[in-house]
């Protein structure tokens, strides 16, 4: 017998009225979480001051608002400019920037003035907001291990970024077979925090850059912390001996996977015959570890190189790595490199909830620049994501994080001199909001 329930659903949908009439709601009153990272984090202060005004005379808008307004949008999950022009009415948007939240005249931005924003930065500007953000890293490695840290692990990684149209640098790349950039991604591999992000062009080499870009961050590094530790960890496609012979000098530890050649596959040619017949006696997944010195005509000396060899039903699998670590052993040592893939969790986060993915500005530098503004997004969901992970809340997926802590629908009402947000009621992200009112000293 039918649901009599479900089956009148549709004739009491059919008598709903429906009307954007509710008055000064915002459906974002995680919003204030946002502004506390970011007046935690300075961020929007810091880009700020790198960012050369292109206006002249009385502005409406100052730079440090504008930054603030738009990366706050990034986070929310607005990527596109064009949100603007509605959400600049935002009462909560509003008050966050420190615009009263009644008053029409005054509004937010509109994407015209966003526009032109991020067409107004030029090579030098990204060059500062580069080192914006590494200078910011480096206050919040301090506090997140409550001092000068002893040693920091760099996780490389370069990433597809599509594009679709006839973006300055975009050209298709045969590997991804794609039109695309190819950024440079950096984290610290110990934290998550993503400590720099630089935009390439699309058909440049993984490494195109590293050993540049890693002298400024090393030297960043020691100038704060001159006695730290400094490894680093990359896949294969960082395998350059100039990379090689930069952490050799700097005496900087690295472990960076190497493709396959005939010598290397020589090397291993006893290991993987070793896999193969106990996985025929056993018919099980076999996995065995050895290691062994190999120079490549171009090296100038013989480096340890750690391979697996692993049978499975499907077939063969070997993998190398080269490591200037002699701590480990073969086992242990390729278990820690295998843990380089947690920064695909990462990428996810920067280019999945933070739309990393979304540069479709016709300039370069302007794609750089937002490719920055969607990095300093990262950086404030992920600073609301630590404290929870410290209260016992397992690790979310940041889209998954602003969805339980920002979108929740809330009036904001002025009376007097006060202001008060009221939210929906039984909203699911209710109790990481009161974890995060303890954390930030809010009042309820």
């Amino acid at each position: 017998m039918p649901d009599s329930r479900i089956s009148s659903l549709p004739a009491a949908l059919s008598s709903l009225a429906v009307a954007f009439d509710a008055g000064q709601l915002t459906s974002d009153g995680g919003l204030v979480w946002l502004a506390q990272a970011d007046d935690r984090l300075g961020l929007s202060a810091a880009f700020a001051a790198h960012v050369r005004d292109w206006r002249r005379g009385p502005v409406r808008h100052p730079l440090a608002l504008l930054l603030r307004q738009r990366l706050l949008q990034i986070a929310c999950g607005y990527e596109d400019q064009d949100d603007a022009d509605t959400l600049r009415h935002d009462p909560l948007l509003k008050v966050v920037c420190g615009r009263p939240p009644h008053e029409p005249s005054a509004a937010l931005a509109s994407q015209p003035t966003l526009s032109r924003l991020e067409n107004a930065v030029d090579r030098r500007a990204c060059y500062r907001l580069a080192h914006a953000l590494v200078a910011i890293y480096l206050q919040e490695r301090e506090r997140v291990a409550g001092q000068a840290p002893t040693h920091v692990l760099l996780d490389l990684d370069s990433t597809d970024d599509p594009t679709h149209g006839e973006q300055e640098g975009s050209s298709y790349h045969g590997y991804y077979r794609q039109h695309m950039y190819h950024p440079l991604l950096i984290f610290d591999g110990h934290t998550n925090q993503l400590i720099t992000a630089i935009l390439r062009q699309g058909t440049v080499h993984a490494s195109r850059g590293v050993v540049a870009i890693l002298k400024r961050l090393v030297a960043a590094l020691r100038a704060r912390w001159p006695h730290v530790a400094i490894e680093l960890r990359a896949d294969s496609g960082f395998a350059i001996p100039a990379l090689y012979a930069y952490c050799e000098r700097e005496h900087i530890d690295y472990t960076i996977g190497l493709p396959p050649n005939a010598r290397l596959e020589a090397l291993a040619a006893p290991l993987v015959a070793q896999a193969k017949q106990h996985h025929q006696q056993t018919g099980e997944k076999v996995r065995l570890l050895a290691e062994g010195q190999y120079a490549a005509d171009s090296w100038p000396h013989e480096r340890r190189v750690v391979y697996k060899a692993e049978e499975l039903e499907k077939g063969s699998n070997l993998r190398f790595v080269v490591t200037s670590r002699t701590d480990l052993a073969p086992l242990a040592l390729y278990n820690w490199y295998v843990r380089r893939g947690e920064p695909e969790l990462w990428i996810k986060d920067l280019k999945g909830a933070c739309f990393a993915d979304r540069l479709s500005c016709h300039r370069f530098w302007a794609n750089q620049f937002r490719l920055l503004l969607h990095a300093a997004a990262y950086w404030l969901l992920d600073t609301l994501r630590r404290p929870l992970i410290q209260a016992g809340v397992a690790r979310l997926q940041l889209d998954t994080l602003r969805l339980r802590l920002i979108k929740i629908g809330g009036w904001v009402r002025e009376q007097a001199h006060t202001l008060s947000l009221h939210l929906a009621s039984s909203h699911p992200g209710e109790p990481l909001w009161r974890l995060l009112a303890v954390r930030f000293n809010l009042r309820e």
